[in-house]
């Protein structure tokens, strides 16, 4: 018995964080706000915005996650993430989605 709650407050604490982190291949909404990819402003933002200049600087003044990818088409993996209300720049960055 003391096994069983062993695993099940295990899996509580793993289903509570996997809860809260956003992801990559979730689908995409629409965020309320300004995102800013290289001086180009995007608002209300949904999808995928590609830049032909490197680094890749990133304001995101919506209410949602951008996801940093160093491919173009947002290919690949994610290579970072910008959380609302932050700017960064990527060096190796090329195209950005939205949640």
């Amino acid at each position: 018995m003391r096994r069983l709650t062993i695993v099940l407050g295990t899996l509580a604490a793993a289903a509570s964080l996997t809860a809260g982190v956003p992801s990559a291949t979730s689908p995409a909404y629409a965020g309320t706000g300004d995102l800013i990819v290289n001086g180009t402003v995007h608002h209300d933002p949904s999808g995928c915005f590609t830049s032909a200049h490197r680094p890749l600087t990133v304001e995101n003044r919506t209410n949602n996650y951008v996801f940093v990818h160093d491919r173009a088409g947002c290919g690949g993996p994610a290579i970072g993430i910008v959380r609302p209300d932050q700017r960064s720049t990527w060096p190796l960055g090329i195209s950005v989605s939205t949640q």
